[in-house]
């Protein structure tokens, strides 16, 4: 991991996280975002593994409920990473040294990873009910994303 020091070092050097670190309201603006970003790409992904576990919308076939949300997944998704790339860069070295944002980081890797190779899979042409593997699917797509969240929440508490 030493080897990932300059460019963690580099980041936190750039003009664009010497900016936001000295600004007063640049840091707690963008963190709005990306909780905001956070808060809906997760309560859409709530809604749709609801759906796949047959607990709400029942009427609704799951690859229209997937339909319906795919627009929230995606803007939310586009603004969490963005405004996280920004977060980063104010505290890179802080980050390095953070075993909750590798912890983050990883989980965030294999929820993208799984999300578009595998979930995004399972609701397509699924009408009103889920095979077992679809079930299976959204319960590892909300612990995968929950981790991606919870992780971020520990980076201020933990090292």
């Amino acid at each position: 991991m030493s080897s990932l020091v300059p460019f963690f070092q580099w980041c936190d050097d750039s003009s664009v996280a010497l900016a936001i670190r000295n600004s007063r309201a640049a840091f707690p603006v963008i963190e709005n975002f990306h909780l905001f970003a956070l808060t809906v790409l997760l309560g859409s992904i709530v809604v749709l593994c609801l759906r796949q576990f047959g607990l709400i919308l029942k009427t609704q076939p799951i690859s229209e409920v997937a339909t319906a949300l795919r627009p929230w997944n995606r803007w939310a998704l586009a603004v969490m990473l963005t405004s996280g790339v920004l977060l980063f860069l104010s505290e890179a070295m802080k980050c390095y040294a953070n075993t909750s944002f590798r912890v983050k980081m990883i989980f965030l890797f294999a929820a993208l990873l799984f999300q578009f190779t595998v979930y995004n899979r399972t609701v397509r042409g699924e009408g009103l009910s889920a095979p077992l593997g679809g079930k299976v699917a959204a319960g590892v797509a909300l612990c995968l994303w929950f981790g991606v969240g919870l992780a971020g929440r520990a980076i201020g508490f933990l090292g």
